[in-house]
């Protein structure tokens, strides 16, 4: 596990909370094949936040929803923020809270390759600050496309849908905005995910088709 403080980001939740006196909690920003940011986040300040956003020109789309008086929002960004820095080298995001303008990024690393990489990365770009790593589960070394006999696009579809929400009970997210978010169309993004839960499925339940084998 890697924690990050950024300062100084200039993205628009960055930016929004520089003037305002309230914490916003996001989930990994999704960069699509646009080149538009997909940005999900929420917090207790409503119509403060949506205000600052509003009058935030590279924002688009922004929607809003009020459930158990906390403000869920979605949108999208034309700003590309340093965050895409980190996960473009492998850092898998696990928190993203920002504050008075900056940010608190915690995440997992796999692999003593990738934990350079993002350590490089941290350090050649500027307001990134490493607060702290440690270990979770240090015999675990390889890639989920390495532990699972799944295909990288696979993967991404996996854990665009995890991130977005598809998997839970109710449903946060539809199949065709996960597309949209990949960038590719429903069907596309519908199969690969069934191709990923057959092979994971399979080897999670290695005995199935010998069973199956023995009843027939």
């Amino acid at each position: 596990m890697t924690e990050f403080r950024i300062k100084g980001d200039d993205c628009p939740l960055a930016d929004a909370t520089r003037h305002l006196e309230e914490t916003v909690d996001a989930a990994p920003p999704l960069l699509r094949d646009d080149g538009n940011v997909l940005l999900r986040f929420s917090s207790s300040c409503g119509e403060e936040l949506t205000a600052e956003l509003d009058n935030d020109d590279r924002v688009r789309y922004l929607y809003q929803a009020k459930t158990d008086g906390r403000y869920n929002y979605r949108c999208l960004s034309l700003h590309r923020c340093v965050v895409h820095e980190l996960i473009s080298t492998g850092f898998m995001v696990e928190s993203l809270t920002y504050q008075n303008g900056n940010a608190i990024l915690t995440g997992t690393v796999v692999g003593n390759d990738i934990l350079k990489d993002v350590l490089e990365t941290a350090g050649q770009t500027v307001g990134i600050q490493l607060q702290r790593v440690y270990s979770m589960r240090p015999e675990n070394d390889d890639a989920v496309d390495k532990q699972w006999d799944i295909t990288p696009a696979q993967e991404e579809s996996l854990r665009y849908a995890l991130q977005m929400g598809y998997f839970q009970v109710p449903r946060q997210t539809t199949a065709g905005e996960v597309a949209d978010a990949l960038g590719i169309s429903k069907t596309a993004f519908l199969e690969r995910l069934r191709r990923a839960q057959e092979a994971l499925f399979s080897e999670l339940f290695s005995d199935v088709d010998q069973q199956a084998g023995n009843d027939t």
